[in-house]
């Protein structure tokens, strides 16, 4: 148990540009495991996780929640131990003082694939719900409404955010209507 002796406190850990100043992500951290805690613009804490792959981990949370991910400290671990990964996970939310909105009510937004389903438009709605549509025109409207997601998601982050990684969804989610990372 020494190895939980040398984890910080969040406090102590330095905040890490979510995107740096080349348009990337905190590559240091592919294929590394540990602990995240995910700040706004603002440096309030949004989410706390915890992964084998860090880097991969903050790649899906930046497509799922982009207005959520600006900064972020990391605590590395050598060997996979789900034990002292969930105690630092809990350990910071303590110290948080209050549950992030990312790990209370809002956590699946965070940690399942973005459900297109639920942020279809009106217009996208009437389509979907036409009883003439059989089930291969329901799974062409969904699949143009996850298109029209994933456009959106892309322009927030790679014009808005200057992000210059490719960012590639799995084609096969897209006809069951959800978005995530190949």
């Amino acid at each position: 148990m020494a190895l939980e002796t040398n984890l910080s406190s969040l406090a102590a850990l330095e905040y890490i540009p979510y995107i740096d100043y080349s348009g990337q992500l905190p590559e240091q951290f592919q294929g590394k495991i540990g602990v995240y805690a995910i700040f706004d613009q603002e440096k309030v804490l949004q989410f706390v996780g915890y992964s084998r792959d860090v880097y991969l981990s903050l790649k899906q949370h930046l497509v799922r929640q982009p207005q959520q991910c600006y900064w972020v400290k990391i605590q590395t671990i050598e060997r996979p131990s789900r034990t002292i990964l969930e105690n630092t996970e809990n350990a910071w939310i303590a110290e948080n003082g209050s549950v992030p909105w990312g790990n209370g009510d809002n956590k699946e937004k965070w940690t399942h694939p973005i459900d297109v389903k639920l942020i279809m438009t009106p217009e996208e709605q009437a389509k979907y719900q036409n009883p003439a549509n059989d089930e291969l025109a329901q799974m062409k409207i969904i699949k143009n409404v996850a298109r029209r997601v994933e456009a959106e998601i892309s322009t927030q982050l790679l014009e808005v955010r200057g992000l210059q990684m490719q960012i590639r969804f799995n084609p096969k989610l897209k006809e069951e209507g959800l978005l995530d990372l190949k």
